[in-house]
């Protein structure tokens, strides 16, 4: 029992010790606790859309209305809501680059690009008559686009009043002694009607009458239009065939109103087919139509163009290549990439000088003619600035975020002016055929409509594909920059939501995805215009939760896609687009 003592004691003593110690400590840390770093909720990255500053979310991702990627999110320090600030490292981020604008003085050749067709020359096009009235017997020449030579047999008529006039020629003949003048006024009526001399020597040698004769081909050229067929009773002077010589043809080139100050009686251009890919073709300007197509909104640029080999054939489509030299102009020029459009406003960024921070002032300008890749400026910048050539959208989207002037930001005033609420307008310049290809996307977008007001879930998908494909049929090549960038921009979010439409199964995820649809449709029918038909726009507040949704209709009742049958009238008519 000692000896257990002996070692159960001392080891008593150690633990109360150790114990002592322990707990020694833990108290002088929770009296002098180290801070701990916790992260401000304020100093979170949060991330939004360009195109849509109210997305707001704390990762980053797509937006859920356009489907461009998020951005972070960044406040800009500066005062003057025409300056955007940004780090060093956002710049290098976005690619920002900018360009020097001066008067330039170097040479520079410009190339503008132009679409045209080919047409038969109108002065050598030729009436194939027949100098004789009767019945044709014969045609030689039966089809539409077959060749004639000069001199070629063509038809064979009976006439009979060529045979009185044979007769008479015979009578007169036999009294040339006594009336020598008979004689000459049957056979000057026989020539009238293009008799030769060998054929009239022919009849008063003989001394018979012929019931047929032939009539010859005056010119060269292709039948472009056969106007007989046998057993036809013409008259003197009629029509048989419309020949066009193809042995020189036209090019008509089609160019836009804001170009005509470019091209000069003389210019050259060079173009080609995709008929005859391997061959280039060139000539010059010899005429320029001096009335504007209204429809179009172009005129027309003629090139006549030799065709010895019938290359070149009438309707085949060119695209041509018109080469102007711009240099010494003296004009202050700045690159195309640097400008943003919005409706009849242009705007560029230019950089601040002498600044700690990169700094982007937005700037409104005046431009004038396009000269190749550049533009003319006629106020709104000064010799020696520098302007954003590249990145220019990234910056304006970024000064749109934080509500400042932008291209896009229309609640910002600027040198106290209203803020601009309007849309922007392109619908004069958009072409007729891409007028008619337009009614088709709105027309499709009708169909779907009213698919989804029968709550056909199968069939909106179907529907949602064909006002897709009439998307893509879309002739975008022909619209000026600003139109073309607007339509680039709406049908990639159009295609985005299509496409989720198509892939949905049940009818709420298609009408989620069909407001969406309704919304850039409602807007490109207001920018990009329509057609002679009546559009109404019509809303539903208590769509997807009492949020509200909008749709188009041709008609001002109500039929609601967003509930179908469930409340088929539910809706008001907000506005009317005519």
């Amino acid at each position: 029992m000692k000896n257990l003592l002996k070692y159960i004691i001392p080891s008593l003593f150690v633990g109360a010790l150790m114990g002592w110690w322990i707990s020694s400590f833990v108290l002088t840390n929770q009296e002098n606790p180290e801070p701990v770093q916790e992260k401000d909720e304020s100093e979170a990255s949060i991330y939004t859309c360009s195109m849509h500053p109210q997305i707001r979310q704390a990762e980053t991702g797509l937006c859920p209305i356009c489907e461009m990627d998020l951005i972070p999110l960044e406040e800009n320090t500066s005062n003057d809501p025409l300056v955007l600030e940004m780090t060093d490292a956002a710049v290098k981020l976005a690619n920002i680059q900018t360009t020097k604008v001066g008067e330039y003085g170097v040479s520079e050749a410009s190339t503008l690009r132009l679409s045209g067709k080919v047409a038969a020359d109108e002065s050598r096009r030729a009436s194939q008559v027949t100098h004789l009235p009767g019945r044709i017997e014969k045609l030689y020449v039966r089809f539409t686009g077959a060749t004639i030579q000069k001199g070629q047999k063509i038809a064979d008529i009976f006439s009979p009043e060529m045979v009185a006039a044979q007769r008479e020629l015979i009578e007169a003949k036999k009294l040339e002694s006594t009336h020598p003048e008979l004689l000459q006024a049957a056979q000057q009526k026989l020539r009238y009607w293009k008799i030769n001399a060998e054929q009239i020597q022919q009849i008063e040698n003989t001394g018979i009458v012929q019931d047929v004769f032939s009539i010859y081909a005056d010119a060269n050229g292709v039948v472009d239009n056969r106007r007989v067929s046998v057993g036809d009773y013409v008259k003197q002077g009629a029509v048989l065939y419309d020949i066009m010589d193809l042995k020189q043809v036209w090019v008509l080139f089609d160019a836009y109103e804001r170009d005509l100050g470019r091209f000069s009686l003389g210019d050259k251009i060079d173009f080609s087919t995709t008929a005859l890919p391997e061959r280039e073709f060139s000539g010059r300007i010899n005429f320029i139509d001096p009335v504007i197509n209204p429809e179009t909104r172009v005129a027309s640029l003629r090139v006549e163009v030799s065709n010895a080999r019938t290359t070149l054939k009438p309707g085949m489509l060119v695209t041509g290549n018109l080469r102007q030299n711009i240099g010494n102009t003296g004009k202050l020029l700045i690159p195309k990439s640097a400008v943003l459009w919005t409706g009849k406003r242009s705007v560029v960024y230019v950089l601040v000088p002498e600044t700690s921070v990169p700094s982007f002032q937005y700037r409104e300008i005046e431009l004038g003619n396009r000269l190749g890749s550049q533009y003319e400026v006629i106020k709104g910048l000064e010799p020696g600035e520098e302007v954003v050539t590249n990145g220019a959208f990234t910056i304006d989207a970024s000064a749109q975020l934080n509500n400042q002037a932008s291209m896009m930001n229309k609640t910002v005033s600027i040198d106290g002016q209203e803020p601009d609420n309007s849309l922007p307008d392109y619908s004069a310049a958009i072409p007729a055929a891409v007028k008619i290809q337009l009614e088709a996307v709105y027309t499709a977008y009708l169909s779907l409509k009213d698919v989804l007001v029968a709550t056909d879930s199968v069939l909106a998908p179907q529907v949602a594909k064909q006002l897709l494909g009439y998307l893509k049929e879309v002739d975008v090549d022909v619209l000026d920059e600003p139109a073309k960038s607007y339509w680039s921009e709406q049908t990639r979010a159009l295609a985005s939501h299509l496409d989720k439409l198509n892939q949905a199964v049940k009818i709420e995820p298609q009408r989620e995805q069909f407001s969406f649809v309704s919304n850039l449709l409602i807007e490109m029918i207001q920018v990009l215009g329509h057609g002679e038909s009546t559009y109404y726009i019509q809303h539903c507040p208590m769509a997807f939760n009492d949020q509200g949704a909008d749709w188009l209709s041709t008609e001002e009742t109500i039929r609601n896609p967003y509930f179908g049958d469930k409340m088929l009238k539910c809706g008001i008519l907000e506005s009317v687009l005519n």
